[in-house]
């Protein structure tokens, strides 16, 4: 199977009439076609809407005037974000698929405004609540490396979608690790910026560790995508305000002389040993560029009850803004989540914000002193699919698994995901990169310069 093209490459092919945005189209729409049958990445196709976004993209591209940044190149959109004209189910039974379907989300607008090709919807958890992708609606999604495998999630089906090159570009939305774990399992590149980097609207039921971000190949597509995330849009009214450049500036100008520290556990997490070895070699390797690289950890006790309060909080509000659906009628996690969210009181929520605070301003602190941190982006690879957690797993709930994600959610920092090696059994690896708060341009700085020096193979590069 050919290399799947990046977004950068088919736009360089776009201006020099070398390449064809319908028959980029064609293409994508023939991969999700053969692929998506094993995969169920996608759980809304629409072939002939793609088409005629192409064409009117080739047009424009005859002209000599592309309408923006993504002018013809296929982005997939999770089914969390409001799409006008298609059904945003959430993977729930609970939402009529009637409608009406009146509006964009703010970053399917922004994409509607700057030419993008929109082939589909992918598949997420109910309400995004887990870890991994499955739904009664939507079923089971698969991790193209091994079928078997869970792509992790909640964007499990536009991490699925990336990683067997149905399309270049997917969105992705993280409230806990949702777009760092399934790139993390799946080899792709994922940032989970800034809070308020990117605008959202409707408002998250599950509050401000509700992050949108891009999902991608390389660093270069996650950043041009990102460029297009952040255009302002009014109905967010905690949105940042406009970048004050392109974050494809500077991104090829490395890491020498940083100060970047590694924490391999957080002070607190179980890593398996073949995923830690991985990525100490990784993180030694940003000395190698130039940085100043210690083993330091940053210092703070593990912040799952905080988590989980907000979490199991923001779940109950969600069920509730949908008329509270019986429980018989949900994903039975989502239920028993939700009914703990109920259970805690508004004092219980109150503390949960502060301790919160004390871990945002700790960070705050940490980050005087060092430029980076970096850590494993999950402690384990890939397990089984249709599964919570993996097999004789000692927690019951997807959070105990991915301690090095929610944290930064917390803290609302900007964090990425790279890939940066393989287990034995050919499974992938991913590194997170943190930074301080509104520091996303430097993230995605230190990713491009690992990944050039550190280039992985894909999927199809190994088939």
């Amino acid at each position: 199977m050919p290399e799947p093209m990046t977004a950068a490459e088919l736009l360089a092919g776009y201006r020099a009439r070398e390449l064809s945005p319908v028959e980029v189209t064609r293409d994508a729409l023939e991969r999700i076609e053969r692929e998506d049958p094993d995969l169920n990445a996608f759980c809304l196709v629409d072939g002939e809407h793609a088409l005629a976004d192409a064409q009117a993209s080739e047009a424009r591209w005859a002209r000599g005037e592309p309408a923006g940044a993504l002018d013809g190149v296929p982005v997939a959109v999770k089914d969390l974000l409001l799409t006008r004209g298609w059904p945003t189910l959430r993977g729930s039974r609970a939402i009529d698929p009637a409608g009406p379907w009146e509006h964009d989300a703010p970053v399917v607008a922004a994409l509607r405004r700057n030419g993008a090709v929109l082939p589909g919807k992918t598949t997420t958890p109910e309400l995004g609540w887990k870890g991994v992708t499955d739904s009664a609606l939507q079923g089971i999604t698969r991790n193209p490396w091994d079928l078997e495998r869970t792509p992790g999630g909640s964007s499990g089906g536009s991490a699925a979608a990336l990683a067997a090159g149905m399309v270049p570009l997917a969105l992705g939305t993280d409230g806990g690790g949702s777009i760092r774990i399934p790139c993390g399992f799946t080899g792709l590149v994922g940032l989970k910026p800034t809070y308020g980097r990117v605008p959202a609207w409707p408002a998250s039921p599950f509050g401000a560790v509700a992050h949108l971000g891009p999902m991608a190949r390389t660093v270069t597509d996650a950043a041009l995508l990102l460029d297009v995330m952040s255009e302002p849009d009014a109905r967010d009214w905690v949105t940042l305000p406009p970048p004050a450049s392109s974050f494809l500036e500077g991104l090829n100008d490395g890491v020498e002389g940083l100060r970047i520290a590694f924490s391999p556990a957080l002070g607190h997490a179980h890593v398996y040993p073949e995923i830690a070895g991985v990525v100490m070699q990784a993180a030694l390797g940003f000395a190698a560029l130039g940085a100043h690289v210690e083993h330091v950890d940053p210092g703070f006790e593990d912040p799952h009850a905080a988590f989980e309060v907000l979490w199991s909080a923001g779940a109950a509000r969600a069920l509730a803004d949908l008329g509270d659906p019986a429980p018989e009628t949900l994903d039975p996690g989502l239920a028993a989540i939700a009914a703990v969210g109920r259970s805690h009181t508004v004092l219980d929520y109150l503390a949960a914000v502060q301790q919160r605070d004390r871990l945002a301003i700790h960070m705050s602190g940490f980050h005087q002193q060092w430029d980076l941190l970096l850590t494993p982006t999950l402690p384990l690879p890939a397990f089984a699919v249709g599964r919570e957690i993996p097999d004789d797993w000692p927690e019951e709930r997807w959070p105990s698994w991915t301690p090095f994600s929610y944290p930064f959610n917390l803290t609302q920092q900007p964090a990425a995901t790279v890939p940066c090696g393989f287990t034995a059994d050919g499974l992938p690896i991913g590194l997170q990169i943190v930074g301080p708060r509104y520091a996303d341009a430097l993230v995605l700085r230190a990713a491009r310069a690992f990944e050039e020096a550190h280039p992985q193979p894909t999927l199809a590069s190994r088939s």
